[in-house]
């Protein structure tokens, strides 16, 4: 009788350890979410990235940097020319030389600039953002091993403070975040944007999608990689097979 109470006084405190453990922020790991670029003849779902786009630009843009993608190319993701030109009009930016009066001047985006930051240095961002600095997306998802999930396990994970936990001012309490406090306020909402192909703008469907255009922003020659990696595997085969071939060949008359 006297182990089976300690047993379970043991077994009661490891609980409540890790209960408390948790509410001070222990990190959840990312969802287990199948993505279609994954794994060796995975491709990206250029309708959800579109859609990604959408939400990086109505919802991300405004802090978040995305400096390592030119507008041109989301002519990848299926975009027309003309419809990549009138994208990057939207936005402007300085030219990198001079009028002939010898003063810098802004002008129009054109296909062959990268995204506009929001900001012009980090200073300003951190300024505008309490001290905070919003990271660049365009390798946010090569952060971390998971990336893609964790990035939507993130954007999906914004919840209430648990019980017992003091809340900290300007800050979010997200379990999959390290710490469990994030200076960004939950971004996705309900029907937050409106989709341009009718989806329902669901804060999951947000989050997957921009994480798929996340992810291609990322690694945009993933697809061109894995058709090289199996034309090269393809030929190592044939080539594999044709040598033994020629060592049979060979070595015949020795036998």
């Amino acid at each position: 009788m006297r182990k089976l109470l300690i047993a379970k006084l043991v077994v009661g405190l490891s609980l409540a350890a890790s209960t408390g453990a948790y509410a001070a922020g222990d990190v959840l790991p990312p969802k287990d979410v199948k993505w279609n670029f994954e794994g060796i003849f995975g491709t990206y779902d250029r309708a959800a990235a579109q859609r990604g786009l959408q939400v990086y630009k109505e919802v991300c843009a405004s802090c978040h940097a995305l400096s390592r993608v030119a507008y041109r190319n989301l002519m990848d993701l299926g975009y027309t020319e003309d419809q990549v030109k009138a994208f990057a009009k939207e936005y402007e930016v300085q030219n990198a030389e001079p009028n002939d009066d010898g003063e810098m001047f802004m002008r129009a985006a054109l296909p062959s600039d990268r995204f506009v930051s929001p900001f012009p240095n980090k200073q300003a961002a951190r300024a505008a953002n309490g001290g905070a600095y919003p990271p660049d997306l365009s390798l946010i998802t090569k952060a971390r091993a998971n990336g893609p999930s964790y990035l939507y396990s993130l954007l999906v994970g914004y919840t209430d403070v648990p019980a017992g936990v003091e809340e900290q001012e300007g800050l979010s309490y997200n379990p999959y975040f390290p710490g469990g406090w994030i200076a960004m306020a939950m971004p996705l909402f309900e029907d937050g944007v409106e989709y341009t192909d009718g989806t329902k703008a669901t804060v999951d469907q947000m989050a997957k999608d921009v994480t798929y255009f996340l992810s291609w922003a990322a690694s945009p020659d993933l697809e061109q990689r894995k058709k090289t990696g199996l034309s090269v595997m393809m030929f190592l085969v044939v080539f594999t097979g044709l040598l033994i071939a020629v060592k049979k060949k060979v070595w015949s008359d020795v036998h």
